[in-house]
């Protein structure tokens, strides 16, 4: 039962961490997009949050994707007097998106998803293993 318990945790994470690297890669994707209209926002970026769930019938706690909540810092500005999307005073809003920010949030989610996939490979070759022995 407890290799069951590993498993389930680690995919709980993998699940997790999945949907982080999603957002990271919306955030990303849209970090030189602009308004529409003049005086309209861009894209504001996107932050995860994750939530421990209790699962009885595991008796362990397991990790989710929580609520996705914009970013309240606050939009960047380039002064652009031609650009569509430019006010009277010829300014740009761009997104508050940092693109290092992006990537390192990015190594990090993959970093925790590659730790969670280790887990779950080391787990599979204990179990193998184990029915190696009884076997035996």
């Amino acid at each position: 039962m407890d290799f069951l318990k590993t498993i389930s945790i680690a995919a709980s994470g993998l699940r997790a961490q999945s949907g982080r690297m999603r957002v990271v890669a919306e955030n990303i994707a849209n970090a030189d997009s602009t308004a529409e209209r003049p005086g309209a926002d861009p894209y504001r970026r996107k932050v995860v949050t994750f939530q421990r769930h209790f699962d009885r019938e595991l008796e362990a706690s397991t990790v989710a994707l929580g609520r996705t909540r914009p970013d309240t810092s606050p939009f960047r500005t380039r002064h652009e007097p031609g650009h569509p999307a430019a006010d009277a005073s010829g300014q740009v809003k761009l997104p508050n998106i940092n693109p290092m920010i992006e990537a390192m949030d990015m190594r990090e989610a993959q970093r925790s998803y590659e730790a969670n996939l280790n887990l779950i490979t080391a787990t599979r070759r204990m179990i193998s293993r184990t029915i190696e022995i009884l076997r035996a």
